[in-house]
């Protein structure tokens, strides 16, 4: 026995058969197909977030201990103070990489030039120093910070761009039928932009608070090693004071008279 009403039902069903499949297809976007739709804001997000990653493996690569200050430059350089050899630590800061090294070479700099200045006087100069090593710390990671307020910028201005577009149809009058549709596609493509840019703020911002903490964890060992290489320097310039005035007391005999 036949059904007629079977052929009749499975017409009815068609549309909405292909609709099914048109909206399973779309949910089944990878995400290179889904950040092209971000047009050319996406391009700029990419290329945003690739340099956001190779920043993020130079910094573990650069900001380590070692570049900061080391114990074998700290031994070295407290044995050649002690022996006064000023010259040979002032050549030896110039082989070394650490930060410490700038600062001690700039003292020793200063100290050599200006035999007669006052511990005052070198500690500011020590200190000038320090701070300049420690803002180039900070300044070398001050750029994560820029790409995390950068990136949200540019992803609402790729969102703007496309609602821009989407209003200019609706004024147009091109909202019948299948550009209804349309409409809704371009707009949620526009927001593509807005997610693209907040993920890679998230992720800039992150990493730039682990690095921040990473900073001025070395920038409390520069202080640290600044003020013992000073201590030395000092108590040795103390100690050249003291035997300089000791060989120019004039020794006088008990018992003889001006």
């Amino acid at each position: 026995m036949r059904h007629p009403f079977i052929p009749s039902l499975l017409v009815a069903l068609l549309p909405s058969l292909a609709t099914a499949a048109e909206e399973t297809a779309k949910k089944d976007l990878t995400i290179i197909e889904l950040l092209s739709k971000g047009g050319w804001v996406m391009t700029a997000l990419v290329a945003l977030s690739i340099f956001t990653l190779i920043l993020v493996f130079l910094y573990f690569l650069t900001l380590r201990r070692s570049t900061v200050v080391t114990n074998k430059f700290m031994n070295n350089a407290e044995a050649m103070i002690r022996k006064r050899d000023y010259l040979g630590l002032i050549a030896y800061c110039h082989r070394r990489n650490e930060s410490v090294a700038r600062v001690t070479q700039k003292t020793l700099d200063f100290l050599t030039k200006n035999p007669t200045a006052s511990r005052p006087e070198i500690r500011e100069i020590a200190e000038a120093e320090a701070s300049r090593q420690s803002g180039i710390l900070s300044q070398r990671i001050s750029y994560l910070a820029d790409i995390g307020g950068i990136a949200p910028m540019i992803g609402l201005l790729g969102t703007v761009i496309g609602m821009i577009k989407s209003f200019m149809e609706i004024a147009n009058g091109n909202i019948e039928g299948t550009k209804q549709l349309e409409l809704a596609e371009g707009v949620w493509e526009a927001l593509v932009t807005t997610a693209a840019g907040l993920v890679i703020s998230i992720i800039a911002m992150t990493f730039y608070s682990f690095f921040r903490g990473r900073v001025q964890n070395h920038i409390a060992e520069l202080e640290a090693a600044g003020t013992h290489i000073l201590a030395l320097i000092g108590g040795q310039i103390t100690e050249e004071h003291a035997d300089s005035q000791a060989s120019h007391e004039v020794y006088r005999p008990a018992g003889m008279s001006e």
